[in-house]
């Protein structure tokens, strides 16, 4: 099953499709209809709000019955819309499939470099697109990978990053423009070598450097180099250490960096530019470590850091000038998602964020940094639905080791709470990711036909501090699916939910989550939905040359030898499908997925069946 082109495979495939296609063929009155309502909550033809930078407003369009968004700029925020800079449309034409993976704008704004990828297995041709005549340049470089790009100050360079046999990420390369249409001439500046890191590019927010950065999943180490000099040598921040992981940006006067350095849920320090800020001596703290509140991030602005937090299972933004003050933005307590939007300007007093929630749509708000005055910019518009029908709230389960695990829960303002509400419950629970509500159009028709929808915080996300991931990965891994299934049979007990009426469903390490809780519980769910699931992780993990193997020892451990062979055989859902009365199970699969290759989940439908 691991050879894509081998006929018996696809024939496999095709089979299996066949069937799944003529058992909703069955239902195809109840999916059109479902089909038809998502639909009608969708404003088709949308446009973002406009942004400014480097004399510019850039805005992204989308119009009724096209596919793809249309990126546009213009003199002013009103004509915003007056010259198309790249139709989506026009390229994806003749394509199956058409993802855009960079969109990077050149320092003076008349270059733009954009990649596009027409099979899914995320390998990249990168274009330059000269702005003035709307045309591609001769540059045309394949086989890139999503990593990154940046600029030289003025636009004579390109950096970018390819990847290796495993589909890490691992080559930084310069490319001037003008040179031709292969990469071929191009200057390999970077590579790592080290099989457990991958590597990104990007540039500090000031516009003064490019940054490499290599990081595994416990340990980072970062280059700059100055996009004035993009022929120099790249400067080493620090050597990467086991389990010490940093980012370092640029603010003006200082350096700001995120560790965790003598710190499990990180803090920031600085140190002056004027010095030697790769001198370790030379770093003071900034923001001290806080057991519980996790420090994600930091964004410097000329005069104000923006910092990124998770603190009580919630997303933050933190705001410190340079004078130490700071302040939070204030979102309420109802469980919420906040993440900065598009701020370009290096020099501004006003901060673009958005927010949602279940009940909310992503709504897009401008806020002046100092006197937290805040206006409504737009709400994602939702035709034909009234939001205030709608109710959310947060519980708290108890896991088997007395761990609280938050839950959050929507519904219907009219579905009775009394233990006969059909449910799905979400979760991921893994690499420490934090999975914050989000709103959807489309979870709109369950809760219309009396569904409630849980979005389960088990450990090994990151929602709780970086312990909360620990204790849910490597030895502890177990305790993942036992918190998920704690919170199903809490939600029983309380009557929110319906025995017998449950749905469980989550994508790649959310689709482990899945298997390993219906291999666990079968008793427990009457239908499981999984997405890519990453079920098949014995045999995945004893492999080395499969893509991304090595670097995932450290999320799962190496169960070629001991304790890992009995902990991931413990759970993995392929070694443990018996023959059961299983719940209904939908799953998919990517023929050209990089991540989770289409046998795992492939070979696991065959054993269940």
């Amino acid at each position: 099953m691991r050879t894509l082109d081998d006929p018996e495979l696809l024939a496999y495939l095709t089979a299996e499709n066949t069937y799944a296609d003529a058992w909703f063929d069955t239902r195809r009155d109840t999916i059109d209809t479902i089909f038809e309502e998502i639909k009608s909550r969708i404003q088709e033809t949308d446009m973002s709000v406009p942004v400014y930078s480097g004399g510019w407003w850039y805005v992204t369009s989308t119009l009724e019955g096209s596919s793809y968004p249309i990126h546009h700029r213009g003199p002013t925020a009103d004509e915003a819309t007056s010259e198309i800079l790249l139709d989506e449309n026009v390229e994806a034409d003749g394509h199956d499939y058409f993802d855009v993976g960079a969109f990077d704008l050149s320092h003076d704004h008349m270059l733009v470099a954009w990649s596009f990828d027409t099979d899914g297995d995320e390998h990249y041709t990168l274009h330059i697109r000269d702005l003035r005549s709307g045309e591609d340049r001769i540059d045309h470089i394949v086989d890139v990978c999503n990593a990154g790009t940046a600029w030289s100050r003025d636009g004579r360079y390109l950096f970018y990053v390819t990847a290796d046999e495993q589909e890490r990420p691992h080559r930084v390369w310069r490319h001037e423009v003008g040179a031709g249409p292969s990469g071929a001439v191009d200057t390999l500046i970077f590579e790592e070598d080290g099989e457990r890191y991958f590597v990104g590019i990007g540039e500090t927010r000031s516009d003064d450097y490019v940054v490499i950065q290599s990081g595994s999943k416990t340990s980072s180490e970062m280059q700059f180099l100055s996009t004035d000099d993009p022929t120099g040598v790249p400067i080493l921040v620090a050597p990467r250490r086991d389990d010490v992981e940093y980012s370092v940006d640029h603010w003006g006067d200082r350096m700001v960096m995120h560790t965790n350095l003598d710190a499990v849920d990180f803090r920031l320090l600085v140190a002056p530019t004027a010095g030697d800020w790769t001198d370790p001596a030379s770093w003071t703290e900034l923001v001290p470590h806080e057991a519980g509140r996790r420090i994600t991030g930091a964004d410097p602005f000329a005069e104000h850091l923006v910092i990124h937090e998770w603190a009580e299972a919630q997303p933050r933004l933190r705001i410190m000038f340079r004078d130490g003050s700071e302040r939070t933005l204030d979102l309420g307590e109802a469980p919420h998602d906040v993440d900065m939007g598009s701020n370009p300007e290096w020099r501004t007093t006003v901060l673009r964020f958005g927010t949602q929630s279940t009940t909310v749509p992503p709504t897009l708000y401008d806020e002046d940094v100092r006197t937290a005055e805040r206006t409504l910019l737009k709400q994602v518009p939702t035709p034909n639905v009234d939001l205030g029908r709608y109710r959310s709230t947060r519980v708290w389960a108890d896991a088997p080791d007395g761990v609280r695990v938050p839950i959050d829960i929507v519904h219907h303002v009219d579905t009775p709470l009394d233990g006969t509400a059909p449910s799905v419950i979400y979760g991921y629970g893994a690499y420490e990711a934090s999975m914050p509500p989000w709103f959807s159009v489309a979870r709109l028709s369950l809760l219309d036909r009396g569904f409630v929808w849980a979005l389960v915080h088990p450990r090994g996300g990151g929602e709780l501090g970086r312990q909360w991931y620990l204790d849910g990965k490597l030895e502890s891994k177990a305790n993942t699916f036992t918190d998920t299934i704690a919170c199903v049979e809490h939600l029983i007990e309380a009557q929110v939910i319906a025995p017998g009426r449950v749905c469980i469903r989550g994508g790649s390490a959310g689709g482990l989550l899945v298997g390993a809780c219906i291999t666990m519980r079968p008793d427990l769910f009457a239908s499981a939905v999984a997405e890519v699931p990453f079920v098949d992780v014995v045999s995945t993990m004893s492999d080395p040359s499969l893509p991304l193997t090595i670097t995932e020892w450290e999320e799962w451990g190496d169960p070629r030898e001991e304790p890992f062979a009995s902990i991931i055989e413990h759970y993995a859902p392929y070694d443990n499908t018996v023959p059961a009365a299983y719940p209904a199970i939908y799953a998919t699969a990517g023929l050209n997925d990089p991540r989770v290759s289409v046998h795992e989940p492939a070979k696991w439908v065959a054993r269940l069946r």
